[in-house]
This record gives C-alpha cells, structure tokens and sequence, in this order.
C-alpha cells in the first residue's frame, strides 16, 4: 500500500513536472528574451546525449548546467559534471558551436577543472556555419591532437542538438584530415556516429558544393527527427540574439565582372597563420625571418643586360597579374601575398602514385602569378576564366628544391605537380569537379633567348587573353633566391614604382618610398591622377599604395592603379634601380638587337641545339604515350 501510494505520488509529481517544464517553455517562447536564461532547448530532452567517438572526437549535444536541473527529470539529465566524472576517456577540449552563453559556465564547469574550451559562435538558423568559422574548427582540432594526442584525451564537439552544426563541422575536419575522403563517405561516418546525421539539407549541398563534389543521387537527406519535428516550421536551435553569418554569394555577385585585385579565399584564425610562417622558415630556412620569402626580379638596364651575356637564360611574358606562392597540403591550399598573409583556397592537387608516399601533396610550395583571363563565346558574349600561372616550385611534399636549378625545378613542377592533375581531370567517373574550383591552373611556358621575338614579342603576347606588360628572364641553371635576386631580370613596356600616397593639411599631394624601415617623402615627386577610374577627390586615395609609371615629358608620375595586395610602397633601393633603367631606356627596338648578339655566342649556340633537338624528343614521346 505505502508503495502504491509512492509510487502514485511519484507519478503525479513526475507529471506535474512535466507540465511546469512544458509552461516555463510556452512562456520562454512568448518572452523568448526576457526568460531565455531559464529555459532549456526546444527538443533536447529527447534528443540522445552522444554519438559514437570518430576518432578522438565525440558529438554531443549541449551539456546543461546544474542550474536546468529543476526543468530536467533526473534521468534525463546531461551536465559537464556528469562528463567530468562518468566518461570513459578524459575530456580534453570542448568546443562550443552554439550562439549563446547561456547553457552553462565553461570557466567554472570546465576551465577551472583542467579542460580547454573553445567557444565558435555558429548560427542555429538560416545559414550554414561561415567558412572563417570552418577554418578556426579545423584549427582548434589540429592543434589539440598535435599537442593532446599521446593522453588519450578526447574532444567534445556539440551545438544545441549535436547533429547540423556539429555534423557540419566533424565532416569538414574528416575531409581535410583525410584527403582521400568523399564527402558521401564523410557524411556516412558522421551519421555512423551520430545517427540520423545531417538532416537539413541545405547543410548537405553546402558540403558538396564547397568540396567541388556533385551529390549523388543515392543521397537522400534524412528526415527531422521525431523530437525535433514539433518544430520544422520555425528553426529555433538558439533562443538569441540574431546572428549574422557569413553567406555565399548572391546570383548578381556571381556575375560580377572580376579583377586582379579581386580578395580571394578565406581568413585563417592568427595562430594558424603564424604556424605557417614558421613552416616557411623551418623548410627553406631563408635570411630574412618572418617576412615573404618569394624571389623578386630586378629591372633590366644596362648593367643587368650584360648578365645576359655571362648565365645561359630563358624568357616568357611577364603577367600584369597578382603575384601569389602557394602552398597545398592535404588539410588544403593557401595562398601566400607580399605581405606575407595566408588565405585559404579549396583545390586538389593529387601526388603521381607511383613516386610518393602521399595521396596528395603536402607542403608543397608554389609560385606564381593570379591572372584574369577574357574570353568571348559563340554569340560573341564575354565571359572571364581566373587562373594561376605557375612559373616555378620551391618545395615539395616538405623538402626544399631552392638549391636546384631552376631547369630541373621547372620539369619537376610539370611531372609532379601539373600532370597528375591533368590526369585525374580526364577520368571521367572521379567524384572530384576541378571546373569548380575557384580558379584554374596553369605552368607558364618559358622558351629559348633565340625565340623571343618570333614567338613571344609576335605570337605570344598578341594572342594573350589577359594583359602582359613585359618580360621575364630566368637563368636556366640558377637556384631560386629568396627576397632580391639580382639574376633574375624583367623587363617592361613602361617600368613603374609603388607609392604610398598621402595629402597634408594644405592640400599638397604627397608620394612616399621606404627607407630603413620608415616612409621618405620624396621631395619634388609629382603625381597626376588620369584616365577612367580615378575619382576626383585624391583625399580618397590617402593611405594607398598607388603604382606610378613616369612621363618623360611632364616629369611627373601618373597614377596607374591601386595596388591592394601591397600595403608597403618601394624601397629607396628598388626606385633608384628603376629610375636608373628609365634613364637608360632600353627599348625592345634596343633589347632585340643585343638578344641577337647574345645568341651568336658559343655558350648560346651549343646549348640551344641541345635544348630543342632535347624538346622535339619530349614531344614525339608524348605523342607515343
């Protein structure tokens, strides 16, 4: 009887808590802000706590804190503590992907015991987490196993409910951790772990869109689950404040006419980039710390052209494009500017099989030039095809090539790094879609002195699709010099300066080199701002860095462009060279008659025979293979 009379009770009051709870939910949701510290998630109850671990890492849902307890029946219950004391593994590293700070106090429940935490705010609604977002997660992960993966510690991933958000993230991390992984496979493993996975489908496409997959057409989204299909009308997954994430471009963005100096990529988080910049140093070991590593040419005067004579060299068009190194590794590629900054790119670039270790290359260093290329179609309609040109590898798979000629550098980025990707293009069954990736690929064609006029001046450039503004000569043998290398010589059809612009309070336009490591005005410098383009305020253009080219009959530096990818102007070092080769004017007129010369030199005359019986060979092989 007393245990009837318990258990009735137990019952009723079980019930009536229920009720409460059900209540406090219904007024949260007519004062969602003013109760929102009060109220437990829309669903969670009934959601499961957990998911199988993938790998070190375990989905979750948001643990709550101690303080929910009196809206949550006992066995329901799901707090840090709970994890803290009762996991199977020790608890490393939480990661919190929900939009609010309300569920529960990481520095007293988790700080304070030992255990990291990292607080990602991620919208619950309306967009998939932004890809700056993405790249901390991804960071956050890496650097935790680097440093965590010898203690058996493991990671806590969850938003509110464990699976969009959550899932977003853990499918992201198995892509780039593991190179060879679709995204249907990734997908699989997290809804493995978690089941029923990912069930909104704007999160699926978003995946395969974002890793240049088509979906196929077995990949059926699941349906909501049944604890959370009382709300498939309205997604609250946080009762906060609206946040913004970042979204995808709109249809009017996408046809948006593109330039060079286009912003490409995503941000990486600070610590990340630092690494790289280390990784730099560490592989190449360069003079300069910390700073971009990239070779640079110097301008072709007088002196210069007598190294034409003394070094065996090669020559292509010089782009008016960007200059990026780029460095691919599997979680990856990234493109690296003159300031020395980092963005991520999603491309693939997969190792020849037969001659690695990797599936894809990993710390491989590139480097070239980001151009714009113009096109029209049948109807006679322009359209714009962004592509990077690679003129050169400096590393590869984590080993410097630096020290080799640049001969051997070249026909190694061609078998190594260029050709596997051609290959993998023509397999037509590959889940992998290159033509959507951000920009194409190419290796620039360097060709012998003795064809520079014929083929590059006259047939080259000419048929270019993008803008050229000179020429680049490249000793065949020569190492790759970091910083300032002074055999590596260019040419251009008007030689230019980069300038930091700046007006004082007169009104007096103002243009500034560096110097030591400080702004030199340069006294007596005039700029004119001409053409289309250029707005009538010069106020506007305070603080930039403008490239100048010189008018002989003016005496004054006209504005060319701004350039945003440089937020430093020339040295005193570089604009005295410059200005030397102005001086000197070395027209083409000029630089053919001495390359006609030069080529009648035995040194010249020996290798250049070799050199094309050697590439018509290569040509009759590929036409065999």
């Amino acid at each position: 009887m007393y245990s009837e009379e318990t258990s009735r009770r137990s019952s009723f009051a079980s019930k009536r808590h229920l009720e409460q709870c059900e209540e406090q939910r219904k007024r949260s949701r007519q004062s969602s802000f003013r109760d929102q510290n009060v109220s437990i998630p829309q669903g969670w109850l009934d959601c499961p706590s957990y998911g199988q671990e993938i790998g070190f890492i375990v989905p979750s849902k948001v643990p709550l804190s101690e303080s929910y307890n009196n809206c949550v029946p006992r066995d329901k219950t799901y707090t840090l503590k709970q994890l803290l004391t009762n996991g199977r593994k020790n608890l490393g590293l939480v990661i919190d992907l929900t939009n609010t700070t309300r569920y529960y106090h990481p520095q007293t429940e988790l700080i304070q015991n030992g255990v990291e935490y990292v607080k990602i705010r991620c919208s619950g609604r309306d967009a998939v987490p932004d890809n700056v977002s993405v790249n901390t997660f991804v960071n956050e992960i890496d650097q935790f196993k680097e440093h965590s993966s010898s203690t058996g510690k493991y990671v806590l991933v969850h938003c509110t409910h464990g699976h969009n958000r959550t899932g977003f993230m853990i499918v992201h991390y198995l892509m780039r951790s593991r190179p060879m992984m679709s995204v249907t496979q990734a997908l699989k493993t997290f809804s493995d772990a978690r089941p029923p996975g990912i069930y909104k489908q704007d999160y699926i496409d978003a995946l395969y869109s974002f890793y240049h997959e088509v979906k196929p057409g077995s990949v059926i989204c699941p349906p909501t689950p049944e604890w959370k299909r009382f709300d498939e009308v309205k997604d609250d997954d946080d009762d906060a404040l609206p946040y913004r994430a970042v979204q995808g471009k709109n249809q009017e963005e996408n046809v948006m006419k593109l330039c060079n100096d286009d912003i490409l990529g995503d941000d990486i988080s600070y610590n990340q980039e630092v690494a790289y910049q280390k990784l730099f140093n560490e592989m190449l070991k360069p003079e300069s710390f910390m700073q971009f590593p990239g070779s640079h040419p110097v301008s072709l005067g007088r002196k210069a052209l007598q190294l034409l004579r003394q070094r065996y060299y090669y020559a292509t068009w010089k782009a008016d494009g960007t200059r990026y190194m780029m460095l691919l590794t599997r979680g990856g590629c990234y493109l690296v500017n003159g300031d020395f900054r980092f963005r991520r790119v999603q491309m693939r670039f997969p190792c020849r099989h037969d001659k690695s270790d990797y599936k894809v290359h990993h710390n491989t260093l590139l480097d070239g030039e980001m151009v714009v290329d113009a096109f029209k179609d049948r109807s006679g309609r322009e359209y714009q095809v962004r592509r990077y040109l690679v003129y050169d590898l400096v590393a590869i798979n984590g080993e410097s090539v630096a020290e080799r000629p640049f001969s051997e550098r070249w026909n190694m980025l061609e078998r190594e790094v260029i050709k596997p990707r051609n290959d993998e293009k023509k397999i037509a069954n590959h889940w992998y879609r290159y033509e959507m990736e951000p920009f194409g690929v190419r290796i620039k064609a360097f060709c012998l002195l003795s064809a520079v006029e014929k083929k590059v001046f006259n047939k080259l450039i000419p048929s270019l699709s993008h803008k050229s503004d000179g020429l680049i000569f490249q000793g065949w043998d020569d190492p790759y010099v970091f910083g300032t290398d002074h055999c590596l010589l260019k040419w251009k059809f008007e030689e230019t300066l980069d300038f930091l612009f700046n007006m004082d309070k007169y009104g007096r336009k103002m243009l500034f080199l560096r110097e030591r490591g400080r702004m030199k005005l340069m006294q007596g410098y005039l700029i004119e701002f001409r053409g289309d383009g250029w707005e009538n305020n010069p106020a506007s253009y305070c603080g930039k860095i403008i490239e100048c080219s010189w008018d002989k009959v003016k005496k004054v530096w006209v504005s060319l462009r701004i350039r945003v990818d440089k937020s430093t102007p020339n040295s005193m070092k570089t604009a005295l060279s410059v200005i030397e080769v102005i001086n000197d004017d070395i027209t083409k007129e000029v630089l053919l008659k001495e390359i006609n010369k030069i080529i009648c030199l035995p040194m010249y005359g020996d290798r250049i025979r070799k050199d094309t019986k050697e590439a018509e060979q290569r040509k009759l092989e590929n036409r065999k293979g």
